[in-house]
């Protein structure tokens, strides 16, 4: 009791004495010490409360953002437009791709991995990363070495398929 606030010591007094009432007969010659006794479960019967409260109001913060968040069907799509778009890149731009998002290696050394230099590197990753935003989202380019609802293809294609 010498830790709690005003307001939790007067609910544990009063919390002590209504037990002490509802047991008269069980209260020594000396009542302090059981008083004290019965007091000292009592803050702890709360403190026990307080920290399954907080659990659970814990918990279901948990809950409540996952339930905001997308669902899992949302999170299964995603995944499976993203599959979906990387196979549509040509194989240098999705192996670039998975250089540096997948296996985390640096341009330098996703370069030397894939044969060549660190500027044809980074500009192979510029176009990939940006033909997969394109795809991702939805949409469709036509432009030189473009991706479309076809698959890659080069610009004598792209322009049969635009007539």
């Amino acid at each position: 009791m010498r830790h709690v606030t005003p307001h939790d010591a007067q609910e544990v007094v009063a919390d002590t004495f209504l037990v002490a009432v509802r047991r008269l007969d069980d209260i020594p010659a000396d009542p302090l010490p059981w008083l004290l006794v019965v007091a000292r479960n009592i803050l702890r019967n709360q403190q026990r409360a307080a920290r399954r409260r907080r659990s659970a109001e814990s918990a279901l913060e948990h809950l409540a953002r996952v339930a905001r968040t997308d669902g899992a069907d949302h999170a299964v799509a995603q995944r499976d437009a993203m599959l979906v778009a990387l196979n549509r890149l040509e194989p240098k731009e999705r192996e670039a791709l998975l250089l540096t998002g997948w296996d985390g290696l640096a341009p330098a050394d996703a370069a030397r991995v894939a044969g060549c230099s660190k500027a044809a590197f980074k500009m192979r990753l510029s176009r990939a990363r940006r033909k997969l935003t394109v795809l991702v989202g939805g949409y469709t380019i036509v432009r030189e070495a473009a991706v479309v609802e076809g698959g890659p293809m080069n610009k004598r294609t792209a322009a049969r398929r635009a007539r």
